[in-house]
């Protein structure tokens, strides 16, 4: 038994440091996960969701900590009482996403490892059984150090977390595992392969047959060759096709999609800032003073938001931005960049630098040249003279008569005509006759 709780110790422990770490790596992302939970469609316990970040903090450095504690045996009782807890709070919640299909990813590696909600409470099933065993045998867990040496290792543990904590939230994640870090490829990563995997669905159609019956026909998408009345139809996912690593990403501007039209810019810098309202006034004050050398040196800046024109139109006078704001999805800004606002430096549609605005000094800005704007076409001028009843006249003169007075009106083009007339450096006449 005392290998069994010694490997149940040695595993549970490095899991919780682990998952801890990866979600204290991102503590904005997993309080963005938090607000779905507490969101109306899953848990709907809106009264949480302003303090996200905090329980998002609390629960992953706690996390960390547990996994500490139950290795080196600190508080071996107060620790194994606090881990049975955890692990029945969120099986049952893993469990109550995946049986009512509430979330689609449950955040348990934040973004380094995507689990479906199954998947996470089969994972949870196998460490409550792990943790039962270390709760019923918890006897067997002994310190490895002196008292001493134990509460020093537990409170530096404790003093990194929160270091570790507040430096990720002060700049950015200090390992990015989403498809927009730094070097990635934007359009590459919204572009699905021609011969990815398709999604294998299931339809499920009711029709009303001839008699009144009302019967279920099953096929593979299209509509059932079935002579009947249209009832209702639902969709089954047999088997997951390929998605994008970016599937939600567009820049928009007055109902026009102008994605790849900014991204494959030159020398681009995106200002990120997902709501406007929720901005730092001190990173839109960064960001002015930063996008104003940037233009100067030559780049084009854009700014991508959820907020809308109206807002957008007030803050931009505020903080006298000199770039304009396109629409942006507000949860794919989210996933961006960790800040609010943020800053990226992107090259044909790949990301050189990501900022938080804490961070604004380190943007590399040297001078480049500017891509000339494209010259307009030029347009063709036509000289034309206007008689009305023979009297020469203006346009605008022949733009106030009304259809009813005029009883004809004559066109002349001709070159020939126009020089046996003698009349040069016209293109035309247009001769009206009015009734008389």
């Amino acid at each position: 038994m005392k290998v069994i709780v010694g490997f149940s110790r040695i595993f549970v422990g490095i899991f919780f440091i682990i998952s801890g770490l990866i979600k204290l790596n991102d503590p904005i992302g997993f309080a963005f996960k938090l607000e779905e939970y507490f969101g109306p469609t899953v848990l709907d316990l809106p009264f949480f969701t302003p303090y996200a970040l905090g329980i998002s903090i609390f629960v992953v450095v706690f996390e960390v900590l547990l996994g500490i504690f139950l290795i080196i045996g600190y508080k071996p009782k107060f620790t194994v009482w606090s881990l049975f807890l955890m692990i029945l709070f969120f099986t049952f919640l893993t469990f109550y996403s995946a049986y009512f299909d509430k979330v689609k990813d449950c955040g348990c590696f934040g973004d380094a490892m995507k689990m479906t909600p199954w998947q996470s409470f089969l994972k949870d099933l196998g460490l409550l059984a792990l943790i039962l065993i270390v709760f019923t045998q918890v006897k067997y867990i002994k310190p490895f150090f002196g008292k001493f040496a134990t509460t020093i290792i537990s409170l530096l543990s404790f003093i990194a977390c929160l270091w570790f904590g507040y430096h990720v939230l002060m700049h950015l994640p200090a390992k990015d595992y989403r498809p927009y870090k730094i070097d990635s490829n934007i359009i590459d990563n919204m572009t699905v392969p021609e011969d990815a995997p398709k999604a294998v669905q299931e339809f499920t159609w009711v029709l009303e047959l001839e008699n009144g019956e009302q019967k279920e026909f099953v096929t593979n998408g299209p509509y059932p060759n079935v002579e009947g009345k249209y009832i209702s139809h639902e969709v089954d996912i047999i088997k997951e096709g390929y998605e994008a690593p970016i599937h939600d990403f567009s820049i928009e501007k007055d109902g026009e999609d102008l994605t790849e039209a900014i991204l494959l810019e030159d020398n681009l810098i995106l200002v990120v800032a997902y709501n406007l309202e929720k901005a730092e006034a001190n990173g839109l004050k960064a960001i002015k003073e930063a996008t104003d050398k940037a233009i100067k040196n030559g780049y084009t800046v854009a700014g991508l938001t959820a907020t809308g024109p109206e807002e957008v139109a007030e803050y931009k006078t505020a903080y006298n931005l000199n770039f304009d704001f396109y629409f942006c999805d507000e949860t794919a800004l989210k996933t961006i960049v960790r800040s609010n606002p943020g800053v990226l430096k992107v090259q044909k549609a790949t990301i050189k630098q990501k900022l938080h605005f804490n961070d604004i000094d380190q943007l590399e800005l040297p001078v480049v040249e500017r891509k000339p704007e494209p010259k307009p076409e030029p347009v063709a001028v036509t000289n034309v003279l206007y008689y009305v009843d023979g009297e020469l006249v203006t346009k605008e003169d022949v733009d106030m008569l009304s259809e009813d007075l005029i009883e004809k009106m004559e066109v002349v083009k001709d070159s020939t005509m126009l020089k046996e007339m003698n009349i040069t450096n016209t293109d035309s006449i247009i001769k009206i006759t009015l009734k008389q």
